[in-house]
Order: C-alpha cells, then sequence, then structure tokens
C-alpha cells in the first residue's frame, strides 16, 4: 500500500494526488503555502477519502461563516469514499468540525492520536481546537501521543513545546523547542514557541535578537505564520520602545499580506491597540483594518476572534460594530456546548469593549473585570489574551482607579520589568496616587 510522507499508510495511489497529499501534511505542520496545492488536483479524485478530507479542512480554516458550507461538498465525498480506518476518521473529524461539534471533533483527533502517533496532521488539528477552547494540559496531552515515534520530527518537538508553555511549564518549553531546531532550524512553530518563553521571562533584548536572526526564513511562509511571528518581534519591540521598528513590522509584515484573513486581522487589531496604549501615534492604519473587518458582517465564529473584530469596529465607530454586538448577544444566549464562553466571558467583555470605545471607563473596566480571570475560555494564547488586560488597564487609569492601576502594572513587570511604556505609565500612576518617591524611582529606571 502507498504511505505518506510520515509512513501513514494511505489508499490513494496517483502520483499527483500523493504529491498533493503530502505536500499538505508538510506544508500545515511547516506553515508552508504548499499546504493548499491539494485543491488544485482534488477535483480529479473525488474517491479520494484523506485528499477530499484535507481540502475540507482548508475551507475551514478560513474560520468564517460560510467556511462550512464551502467545505460541504468535499465533506460528502470523503464520507462516500473507500478507505483506510484512518482515513475514514479523518473524516468524521471533518464531519464533526462542519456540523460545528467541536467536543466530538477534538474526542476523535485524540483518539486517532492514541491509534496512530504517526498522523500529525490530526494531532495538530486537534491542538488547533483545545486552543481554542483554553485546554492547554489537553494540547500537551495531545503533543506527547506523537512520541517517541516522532523523536526525529522537528514539528512533534515544536507541538510539545507550544503545549508545554501554555501549561506554564517554559524550561520543559524551551528545551522542546530547541530539539525541533536542532532537527530543523527554519522550523517557525519552534521560533514561535520559544517567542513565548522569552516574553513571559522578560527577555526582551534576547527575544528581538532571536527572532531578528530567524526573521529571513519566514518571508515564504503562509500569511498567518508570517504575520504572526513578525508580531511577536513587535511586541519585543514596543517593549523597548522601538516605536519605528514596530510601525515599520506593521506595515511591512503584520499588516502586509492575506488581509480579508481572521486570523491576519486580529493580529493587526491587537497591534495597532497596543500601539497606541504605549503612546504610538499609528497615524491611519485604523481605517483600513476596521473596514476589511467590517466586511465580515457579524461573524461570531469565535469568540476570541468576534471580540477583536468589535474592538476594531467600535474604534472606529463604524455602524457594523451594533449588529456585531447584537450577534454577540445572540451567541449568548443560544444552547451550545460553548454557551458559557459566550455567556459568561465573551458578552461582558463586550460590553466591556463598547463601553472603552465610548469613554465609559469605569463600566469598562467592571465589565472587563468579570471577564479576565476566565479569558482562557475563549481561547488565544497568554500573549494574545494580554491584549484584554490592556484595554483593562487602560480604562483602569482613564477612569481615575490609579491604585487599582499601581498593582497591575506592578504585576506586570515581573514579566516585563524594564518595559519602557509600561514604567512611564507606572511613574505617571505614582504620581496620582501621591507616591513620588517611588514615581521618581520609575523615572530613575527609565533613565539608566
Amino acid at each position: 500500500m502507498t504511505t505518506d510522507c510520515l509512513g501513514n499508510p494511505v489508499t490513494d495511489t496517483a502520483p499527483d494526488l500523493i504529491a498533493g497529499i503530502n505536500d499538505f501534511i508538510e506544508g500545515f505542520l511547516a506553515y508552508q503555502t504548499r499546504a493548499t496545492t491539494i485543491m488544485g488536483c482534488i477535483d480529479a479524485h473525488p474517491e479520494s477519502c484523506l485528499g477530499n478530507t484535507y481540502a475540507g479542512f482548508l475551507w475551514m480554516f478560513l474560520e468564517s461563516p460560510e467556511a462550512p458550507t464551502r467545505a460541504a461538498p468535499y465533506l460528502d465525498r470523503a464520507l462516500a469514499a473507500p478507505g483506510t480506518a484512518r482515513e475514514k476518521a479523518n473524516a468524521q473529524v471533518l464531519a464533526a468540525w462542519v456540523a460545528g461539534d467541536i467536543p466530538e471533533v477534538i474526542r476523535r483527533c485524540e483518539e486517532i492520536a492514541r491509534a496512530h502517533p504517526t498522523d500529525l496532521a490530526i494531532i495538530k488539528f486537534g491542538q488547533y481546537h483545545l486552543f481554542n477552547i483554553g485546554d492547554a494540559a489537553a494540547m500537551l496531552r495531545l503533543a506527547l501521543h506523537a512520541l517517541p515515534e516522532g523523536e526525529t520530527t522537528p514539528y512533534v518537538h515544536s507541538m510539545v513545546a507550544f503545549g508545554y508553555e501554555q501549561c506554564h511549564l517554559l524550561d520543559e518549553a524551551e528545551a522542546a523547542a530547541r530539539r525541533a531546531m536542532e532537527i530543523e532550524p527554519t522550523d517557525p512553530w519552534a521560533h514561535h514557541a520559544l517567542a513565548h518563553v522569552m516574553l513571559t521571562q522578560g527577555r526582551v533584548d534576547e527575544g528581538i535578537a532571536f527572532l531578528e536572526s530567524v526573521a529571513p526564513s519566514w518571508a515564504e511562509l503562509n500569511s498567518f505564520m508570517h504575520t504572526h511571528n513578525w508580531w511577536h518581534l513587535a511586541l519585543f519591540y514596543i517593549s523597548r520602545d522601538r516605536q519605528a521598528d514596530v510601525l515599520a513590522a506593521f506595515d511591512a509584515h503584520v499588516w502586509a499580506r492575506e488581509k480579508d484573513y481572521s486570523q491576519d486581522q486580529v493580529g493587526a487589531v491587537s497591534l495597532l491597540a497596543r500601539m497606541e496604549f504605549a503612546g504610538i501615534d499609528v497615524g491611519e492604519r485604523w481605517e483600513d483594518v476596521a473596514r476589511r473587518i467590517a466586511a465580515r458582517g457579524p461573524d461570531t465564529v469565535s469568540p476570541f476572534l468576534a471580540l477583536q473584530y468589535l474592538y476594531a469596529l467600535t474604534h472606529a465607530q463604524l455602524p457594523e460594530a451594533e449588529a456585531l454586538m447584537a450577534a454577540i448577544r445572540n451567541r449568548a444566549a443560544a444552547s451550545a456546548h460553548d454557551q458559557a464562553a459566550w455567556a459568561e466571558v465573551a458578552l461582558p467583555a463586550a460590553l466591556g469593549i463598547a463601553a472603552h470605545a465610548t469613554g465609559d471607563h469605569a463600566h469598562a473596566a467592571r465589565e472587563l473585570g468579570r471577564a479576565l480571570p476566565r479569558m482562557s475560555e475563549i481561547g488565544g494564547s497568554h500573549a494574545q489574551r494580554d491584549f484584554f488586560d490592556q484595554i483593562h488597564l487602560d480604562s483602569l487609569v482613564k477612569a481615575g482607579r490609579a491604585s487599582a492601576a499601581q498593582q497591575v502594572l506592578e504585576m506586570r513587570r515581573t514579566y516585563d520589568p524594564d518595559g519602557i511604556p509600561l514604567n512611564r505609565l507606572l511613574a505617571q500612576v505614582y504620581d496620582d496616587v501621591g507616591l513620588p518617591d517611588l514615581a521618581g524611582r520609575v523615572r530613575a529606571r527609565l533613565a539608566d
């Protein structure tokens, strides 16, 4: 029987189809654009269970309301096609995803991973869905199924690294990321995991030097990975108040690829907001970002994404914000597996974001304060969810709650001790609470 590039048996035998399947697997794991080449040959192979499943997965990664409709024809063909037990199990993962049954998607991914630990594509799919519900421990467990079989495969170690990082096991995360890079120095997901570790540990200058050294290898990656790794580098630039570098990273990389894609959009939103919170003039850059997001309509595919769409629309004062807010309320009221995430986390966060945009900062701080302790339930990484913490902090300061802001800022200094925008704000807050000696100490730190 034919095997794929990882040694998994495959029913298909046509050379162009096998090449497309392998391009999908390797491209998906390495964030390369060749993952989409399966789309160019799959219509000639309607009998391929695995090929049609992979094509359907690609459509679902649009993360848009129309994605299930676009994936449905490929799902139908995959379910009707002959295949091995593993291939048919992959098709059932797609079926559950199209149906919106994410708990079933996750259950099936882990079942496949246990039986077929070399099916790395399905393990990565499972991590994606676990990430979106904030289950870090399960992300790590799922990735570890790929060992020891995947010991010499870099993408196994980078998946394990990110699982460790999301579990706050930073030493283990760094070791796994560096093991991945020993095997494949250009592995972008290993770069990404190590960027997370360095950010969390306040290794800002080291993070800049590391990411700048590997950034040339991101040039030909898919839009998400190229823009997202540059987003991480931009966070380090913000800490060092390298304003020109942040703006250049935004213009040349973070907002320079697939501007209609969900992940590129939220990366742009959160980076623009962070720049403004750090005192950087972003000029007219909000206009294009908000206009592209407005074209999505009231998109509530994901609470994590929807909240960032809402920030852009309310910040730009676009009328589409009202429809999105109504859609968020509807999702919060709808009976579904993720109702608690929408009703108890996303909805108060959305109310806080809307209040922040109108200048009602006391209300914004109150609503966001309700949501923040459970923010992991809507997905996103620690670094990404910090966006919501920063909106909350901005509201505390602007609502005159300087004592509360002092608490937040000193806690933030545990992982960004020398952050220039952070310390500028902290000095201001110490002045506001009547502690000028401490304000002076902070300003001395800035002068060093």
